[in-house]
């Protein structure tokens, strides 16, 4: 029994000096710990700027946070945000109930400048860089040079070598009109082809250049014997033909009063013929008169409103009337609008000269005296909106 009393005091002896150890290392630990700087522990900064003070370790918890997050740059359109993403201050964002999902796009102010940089950026982007300037202005330089531009064609004789050995004839508008009147002209010619070299002279003349050309050639004395001519058709071919070379050229229409076109015209107006010819030997005359005082004057001299006047009144359709309606407006308001004033006589000098001309003009006058008030009303009666709008 006294054996088993002294184990038992030793064992308890053993486990209060284990307990205590195991207290002693313990306490050591926390002592330790205390006396050691841990890496999440908070440290206190001072402000050298007068500020509050700043928490470092949440500071850099924060900047690492936002750095982390992906930020979506807006656009004038609306995108879908994913979770996660983040938008710059100022955004437009909304919650699409369709989808369930939030879309982000800029907001009102945003928009106003994105707009405008948008749009610089492009011209920026669509202007020329250095390099591609000095490419272009050496360019122009080769262009600017004779010899250069020379050298890219070929000669106008080397071409027609060539044509000739394919068969092929090249011919100016010159050439051609001089062969067209060649032509013409020649007995053996019939009236079926001087029907089409009419057509052709008539596509030609629409240019100035040949127009002029054309009487130099001595082509007007050929179309007033075509309209001296017993066929009726050689005498419309032959009147288109003036009057397409004397629509608005000058040169044409001296040269035609000078050779007396004028009553050539007013004779074939004043004899009978075919409505068709009629037609075109009126838009010669109107060709001739108009913007040219020193021909209307004449026509007035020379009984021209006589021979409208009969005219007028032997048309039955309509169509003639027009026509010769259309015509005298126009002469009135040309005659009216030189006579305004408020031209600059630097830019225009002429002007003085063409008021003189018009002043011996006296075409309204010449209307009343014929007549004409009572006979242009009668289109009034005409159930032709045109007709009526003319009058």
């Amino acid at each position: 029994t006294m054996r088993l009393m002294a184990g038992a005091a030793t064992g308890a002896s053993v486990s209060c000096l284990t307990l205590a150890l195991l207290l002693w290392l313990h306490c050591c630990h926390i002592v330790s710990s205390f006396g050691q700087k841990s890496d999440s522990a908070l440290t206190v900064v001072e402000n050298t700027e007068g500020g509050e003070e700043i928490d470092g370790a949440e500071e850099e918890e924060v900047m690492v946070d936002e750095g982390d997050l992906e930020v979506v740059q807006p656009t004038e359109e609306w995108q879908t945000l994913k979770p996660g993403q983040a938008v710059p201050a100022g955004s437009h964002v909304r919650l699409n109930l369709q989808t369930g999902q939030r879309e982000v796009r800029l907001g009102e102010e945003q928009l106003k400048y994105w707009t405008q940089e948008h749009r610089e950026t492009e011209e920026i982007q669509s202007s020329f860089s250095p390099d591609e300037l000095k490419r272009a202005m050496k360019k122009i330089k080769e262009d600017l040079n004779p010899d250069s531009v020379a050298s890219k064609y070929r000669p106008l004789e080397e071409l027609k070598r060539d044509m000739a050995q394919l068969d092929l004839l090249v011919e100016t508008d010159v050439q051609i009109m001089r062969r067209l009147l060649t032509q013409f002209n020649s007995s053996s010619s019939t009236t079926e082809q001087r029907l089409n070299i009419l057509l052709e002279l008539e596509y030609l003349v629409h240019q100035v250049d040949n127009a002029q050309t054309l009487c130099s050639m001595g082509g007007l004395q050929f179309m007033l014997q075509g309209l001296n001519s017993s066929d009726f058709r050689l005498q419309e071919s032959s009147a288109f033909v003036l009057g397409s070379a004397l629509a608005s050229n000058p040169v044409v229409q001296v040269k035609a009063v000078e050779s007396g076109a004028l009553q050539t015209l007013l004779t074939t107006l004043a004899t009978a013929q075919p409505l068709r010819v009629k037609k075109k030997v009126l838009f010669a005359v109107a060709s001739l008169l108009r913007h040219f005082p020193y021909a209307q004057h004449h026509f007035l001299s020379h009984g021209g409103l006589q021979v409208l006047s009969e005219l007028f009144r032997a048309d039955g359709g309509g169509v003639l009337r027009t026509r010769i309606v259309t015509m005298l407006y126009d002469l009135i308001s040309e005659k009216e609008l030189i006579s305004q004033a408020g031209l600059d006589p630097e830019l225009d000098a002429s002007r003085e000269e063409r008021v003189r001309q018009y002043s011996k003009v006296s075409l309204q006058g010449e209307l009343l005296e014929k007549g004409w008030c009572s006979l242009v009303p009668q289109l009034l009666e005409s159930t032709e909106h045109d007709y009526r709008e003319k009058v």
